[in-house]
């Protein structure tokens, strides 16, 4: 059994074929799917689709590029619904920034404004957080060590992009690892594998994005993740059913819903 731990299965391009989709991800032995909340006008749709299939839940938070779009009351709202289980995605991301140097700051500040309520709504609700850096990993770290740590709050780093400095919230964080893991350029997440605990592992798509090898050039789906592991089991020396078994765990462990549904029933 895998546990795809962040596929945007409410995205348009899922819209024309998703149990056919969901069918798949079954006969790949992939039986459990968390839908992180990105843009907070699609979480609606993710809600629906949590309800319309067992074993698929469904985060609500708000995508660092939609930090205008932060409406903490309709976050409230889905946060208080049981197959709501995690708080997120959100995060810093640096990577497309306006070159002026002033815009470039209150975009910074936005985004951290952002992500600190996020933090604060997990404690609030006591939910994990679903964390997403990119270029940003010296202030996602001290943002982490200074709220979330002190609250004890607990959640993932979504697409872990290898960095030493954010594998020093192991205490507190898992990492899930993607397709990323499977392209020729990966040297640095291929190192850094090794390093990370065991009993924080976890695997994801980011469906219908950053399809592994060798699907690459089409659209992502739950069903690759089998790649993912397969790849993460050649670099640990681990056999992909137990490093299957061991990441579903710490997956349930991390987001208590999956250990209670019923995983022999991903389709209603």
């Amino acid at each position: 059994m895998i546990i795809d731990t962040h596929c945007h299965l409410d995205d348009k391009r899922f819209a024309d074929d998703l149990d056919d989709v969901i069918k798949r991800a079954k006969e790949a032995d992939v039986l459990g799917i968390l839908i992180p909340g990105a843009d907070i006008f699609d979480l609606p749709k993710a809600r629906e689709i949590s309800y319309r299939y067992d074993n698929i839940f469904y985060a609500a938070g708000v995508h660092p590029y939609h930090c205008k779009d932060y409406d903490e009351s309709i976050l409230e709202e889905h946060l208080k619904d049981a197959r709501c289980i995690a708080v997120g995605e959100c995060g810093l991301d640096y990577y497309r920034l306006p070159e002026s140097e002033s815009e470039k700051a209150e975009v910074k500040e936005a985004q951290k404004e952002v992500f600190i309520s996020h933090i604060k709504l997990c404690a609030r609700f006591d939910k994990p957080l679903i964390v997403h850096v990119r270029d940003a990993n010296e202030d996602s770290f001290d943002i982490l060590n200074k709220y979330a740590l002190i609250e004890g709050v607990t959640g993932v780093l979504h697409c872990y992009n290898a960095s030493e400095l954010l594998l020093g919230l192991h205490k507190n964080f898992y990492f899930a690892v993607g397709g990323v893991l499977t392209f020729q350029n990966a040297k640095s997440l291929t190192e850094i594998l090794p390093k990370i605990p065991k009993e924080r592992l976890l695997f994801e798509t980011d469906a219908p994005y950053l399809t592994p090898h060798p699907h690459r050039g089409k659209r992502n789906e739950p069903a690759y993740t089998k790649y993912v592991v397969q790849k993460a089991s050649e670099i640990l020396n681990i056999s992909v059913d137990e490093l299957s078994k061991l990441s579903s765990d710490n997956a349930k462990h991390i987001f208590k819903a999956f250990s209670k549904a019923n995983s022999a029933k991903i389709i209603s």
